[in-house]
């Protein structure tokens, strides 16, 4: 049973086999709660790491698959068969296994991107899922608890209208080629398999889909620098975006896999006409808001604060105890179960979907597109 007391959904997982970063953090994060049991999995292309993989996660042997094709329709047809989907693969292997199962009537919970291409995505968009089969894409840092409430004090008014977005997304474990034998780095950097973005299509689209749910705003148009700097490299390792909003606010986008002493630097900063919030994802239990002409406040997740918390915080510990990445995806997962058995009205709207995923895929070809211009200004409908 989940901790709530539920019933637990059947889950499956495509990709994800043995040495795969994503997948293990995919199970972890379907574990949190209790809400889901992994029972079938295709968790590799290659029939013999399927098989190692699916033994060592402790998966009966006839719901070990060699292809998401043979497992969608064998579950399917179970009286037992899985009721929701992980897929965590690379980027070029979304569209398949999320066609085959929304259509089998098997809720899909998908890693980012939504898939390697603007046109996949669309197409995804003209699917009409089997049983009301719903779709969750792992943004997974609007799970993060303050994340939730900077959304919530932006939608209240307490920043006056929006001027100012700064968004920023650091590494550096690409600043030198690492090689074919680095299987995370391999199919990043080939356009084969990450589709047309690098940088900005691995952790560039978690900074953009951050900025976009916490403020709400609509983007209008792009000017981008896109750079690879490691010689040979075909995709791009550094990004540099101008953002324009409906409204008139502007912003700033900065996404690199090459910045010398980053490790995983995301950050947000958001101003408005009347105050502003600065949040960081290496200490992301704390979060500066500020009022015009009023000394900063500190904000904690689930802390004593003059603002109230955000309903769907979901904080699961008391104050002074740090929740992190895990449990930010876990948030996610908790939250779309809630969807899949009826009762999670109050999360419509702040769990990603396919359209926001659409978007994101908007936002990478229109930044490509602008930045073989010279960074011309591209508005997002163009592309």
């Amino acid at each position: 049973m989940a901790e709530n007391g539920a019933k637990r959904i059947r889950l499956g997982m495509v990709g994800g086999g043995t040495g795969a970063f994503i997948g293990y953090v995919h199970r972890i994060a379907a574990r949190l709660d209790g809400d889901f049991e992994l029972v079938a999995g295709a968790l590799s292309s290659r029939p013999d790491v399927a098989l190692e993989s699916g033994k060592n996660i402790g998966l009966a042997e006839d719901r070990i698959y060699t292809s998401y094709e043979e497992m969608a329709q064998a579950e399917a047809a179970r009286p037992d068969g899985i009721e929701a989907v992980s897929i965590v693969t690379p980027n070029h292997m979304h569209f398949g296994p999320t066609k085959a199962f929304l259509e089998a009537g098997i809720h899909v919970i998908c890693d980012k991107p939504i898939t390697s291409t603007l046109e996949d995505a669309r197409k995804l968009l003209e699917i009409q899922p089997k049983n009301g089969a719903k779709f969750l894409l792992t943004h997974n840092y609007t799970g993060y608890p303050l994340i939730r409430q900077a959304r919530e004090l932006v939608a209240s008014g307490a920043l006056g209208k929006i001027r100012v977005v700064q968004v920023e997304y650091p590494q550096d474990w690409l600043a030198v080629d690492a090689g074919d034998d680095n299987k995370q780095a391999a199919w990043r950097t080939d356009p084969a398999k990450s589709g047309a973005g690098g940088a900005i299509g691995d952790i560039g689209t978690h900074a953009y889909n951050l900025a976009r749910f916490v403020t709400g705003l609509k983007t209008e148009a792009v000017s981008a620098d896109l750079t690879a700097f490691v010689p040979g490299r075909q995709l791009d390792d550094n990004v540099h975006i101008m953002l324009r909003f409906e409204g008139g606010a502007r912003g700033m986008l900065w996404a690199s896999q090459v910045a010398v002493g980053c490790e995983n630097g995301l950050q947000l900063r958001v101003y408005g006409e009347k105050g502003g919030i600065e949040w960081r994802q290496d200490n992301p239990n704390y979060m500066w808001f500020t009022e015009f002409g009023k000394p900063k406040q500190l904000l904690t997740r689930g802390g004593s604060i003059s603002t109230p918390p955000a309903a769907s915080m979901n904080v699961r510990i008391p104050s002074g105890h740090p929740e992190g990445y895990l449990e930010a995806f876990g948030t996610l997962y908790s939250q779309f179960a809630a969807i899949i058995r009826g009762e999670g009205a109050a999360y419509e709207g702040l769990l990603p979907t396919m359209a926001d995923g659409v978007e994101g895929m908007q936002f990478i070809a229109a930044s490509v597109q602008s930045s073989h211009n010279d960074s011309r200004w591209t508005r997002l409908s163009e592309v």
